[in-house]
């Protein structure tokens, strides 16, 4: 790989890691051809796209992007794929697909999902039990709502039940 394509794997993965937000760097040294193929398919059906680089090449993208990637530079080391998915819980639950069908890898070495940093394989079951965005704002609503709810059904409620005895008073007079 000559200067200028990796100059160009550089930008390319600098604006995958702006674009997507979420990505998990992973170990999948010593995979078979066709565990890696399996890997890739895999990814392709979960809409996660899965890249080999060099670790230098990795950290350059890093710095390239100017977030506050810390303890993840530690971990660069040996031979890494980078997983990238707009979700942040998708590679997390591909991973554990995985390891359910046998496969002991790929194995995490950090992962960045929306300016938090999580170091090591240890952290699956963290990783696929995190709500989206999306979900917590739904559920912030939803417990905002249900006050609000419980007040109008009592006033409505309330409001037949007063119309009821005014028209009984009503009808009595």
């Amino acid at each position: 790989m000559n200067k200028e394509e990796k100059h160009e794997l550089v930008l390319a993965l600098t604006e995958q890691m702006k674009e997507y937000g979420n990505f998990y760097i992973t170990d999948t040294s010593n995979l078979t051809v066709a565990k890696i193929n399996n890997i890739r398919r895999k990814c392709f059906e979960s809409d996660i796209t899965i890249q080999v680089a060099k670790n230098s090449l990795i950290e350059k993208a890093m710095q390239a992007t100017g977030g506050d990637y810390g303890q993840i530079y530690d971990v660069l080391k040996g031979s890494s794929t980078i997983l990238f998915s707009k979700s942040a819980t998708a590679p997390a639950k591909l991973i554990k697909q995985l390891r359910k069908a046998g496969s002991e890898k790929p194995v995490i070495k950090a992962a960045y999902i929306d300016s938090a940093v999580f170091i090591g394989d240890n952290q699956l079951d963290v990783l696929t039990n995190l709500k989206s965005k999306e979900e917590l704002v739904g559920e912030i609503i939803g417990l905002l709502q249900s006050p609000a709810k419980n007040v109008i059904s009592a006033l409505q409620s309330s409001g037949g039940k007063l119309a009821g005895i005014v028209k009984t008073l009503q009808e009595r007079g």
